[in-house]
């Protein structure tokens, strides 16, 4: 039997089944629970600020349908009553551990580059890597040539030469749903890593790992964790 590959076990904006998602005690609670990395969605305030929401608006975490991009930080902080962390606090709040940000609502060269200035200031670019399609990706690159990137491809069809060359991603990251042994190889034999989100059942996690997937972001991170370290144990989960 082939040696099962290394699986890093990220968190799917922290530990969402227990604690609101994108907040500091759900990044908190997944790294107690083992995960190797947490992902978490970045966005920016009206004053350029980069902060901990999935979501264009805050309604359907806090019950206010405000849009992100019309409030200041300090007003955030006062409507959720510090609630939605800034990814400074995040960053300090999760001391060395890996963090995967991703960047939702297809943000600009300017906004991105502030997030990458606050990793850098943070001091935080050698456990932090990026998540999201190709523009925010390239822009990423462009304002960070040594960052870590996993590029969000959503299509089996495998994505240009020509932009793996320029965005040089470690992983391509993609919907558990399209991956099969095909997917898998063409991805490992290219020289990359291979990401999958967002199994959520042992079942399929177990599919994924027999694929030769190397990570896997859930929001049940127990579950997964449970799976990979059985499987590191050689024992088997119920």
């Amino acid at each position: 039997m082939d040696t099962p590959r290394a699986l890093t076990a990220v968190a799917h904006r922290g530990d969402p089944y227990r604690h609101r998602e994108n907040t500091v005690a759900s990044l908190r609670s997944a790294l107690d629970r083992g995960a190797d990395a947490v992902e978490t969605d970045v966005r920016l305030t009206r004053d350029g600020v980069p902060v901990l929401l999935h979501d264009e608006t805050l309604k359907r975490l806090w019950q206010l349908d405000r849009p992100l991009r019309s409030l200041s930080a300090e007003e955030v902080r006062g409507l959720t009553a510090g609630g939605v962390p800034t990814l400074a606090e995040a960053l300090a709040a999760t001391g060395d551990s890996r963090l995967m940000l991703d960047l939702p609502g297809g943000p600009g060269e300017r906004a991105v580059r502030r997030i990458v200035d606050v990793v850098r200031e943070c001091g935080a670019q050698d456990r932090v890597y990026y998540t999201a399609g190709a523009a925010a990706m390239l822009a990423v690159r462009a304002a960070d040539p040594a960052a870590e990137i996993a590029l969000t491809w959503t299509t089996a069809a495998p994505p240009r030469p020509a932009l793996l060359a320029a965005v040089r991603p470690r992983w391509l990251n993609y919907r558990f749903g399209l991956v099969n042994r095909d997917l898998a190889e063409r991805v490992h034999a290219d020289g990359l890593l291979l990401s999958a989100w967002t199994p959520d059942t042992g079942r399929t996690m177990r599919r994924l790992r027999a694929l030769g997937v190397d990570s896997l972001t859930t929001n049940r991170i127990d579950v997964l964790c449970a799976l990979r370290d059985a499987d590191t144990a050689g024992t088997e989960v119920p």
